[in-house]
């Protein structure tokens, strides 16, 4: 049997459409990639503008998973750290648009906590979701992983890749010794 047709049957046992090869292309990566507004680089007119536009409000934000849990879907709140729309650096200040072609009503889903909730997924469906690769999803949770192990007082560096000696060739002296 191909390997074309072992994928189609198991993607017909699974419920799925099987994939044309253009399908398969296009799902690795959105047509638009997000895009970053660096707000050090904007005019002060363009952020006078801005506050304008969009006065801040005082609505009432949920304060826990269990307030935010009654609020209508897609979840209004953009500011909030775990909604999908977008990202802010606390180093730089920067804002990243994860959909820069859809608007925030016409999102599917909005809340990581919603997909957390729900359980597992899988690489390439949490790449759909954050408009990432399925390989910097998986550099992330690995990054993520470090970053747990270095706070229970676990090894912290990531384990070096080191290349097999040559036979015949002699070890490098430590350095500062001659």
């Amino acid at each position: 049997m191909a390997f074309k047709d072992l994928h189609d049957r198991l993607d017909a046992e699974a419920g799925l459409e099987p994939v044309q090869c253009e399908q398969s292309r296009a799902r690795r990566k959105r047509a638009v990639a997000g895009s970053t507004i660096s707000v050090t680089r904007m005019a002060k007119r363009e952020l006078a503008l801005g506050r304008l536009l969009y006065p801040e409000t005082d609505h009432e934000r949920p304060k826990t998973r269990a307030d935010c849990a009654n609020v209508s879907r897609p979840c209004p709140f953009v500011s909030c750290s775990h909604h999908l729309y977008l990202d802010v650096s606390p180093r730089t200040g920067a804002i990243k648009l994860n959909f820069p072609d859809l608007e925030v009503e016409d999102m599917k889903e909005s809340c990581a906590l919603d997909i957390a909730d729900r359980g597992g997924a899988t690489l390439e469906k949490v790449g759909a979701l954050m408009n990432l690769t399925r390989e910097r999803i998986r550099q992330l949770g690995e990054s993520a992983l470090l970053q747990i192990r270095a706070s229970d007082g676990e090894e912290a560096e990531a384990p070096r890749r080191r290349l097999p000696l040559l036979p015949g060739r002699p070890k490098k002296a430590a350095s500062g010794a001659k």
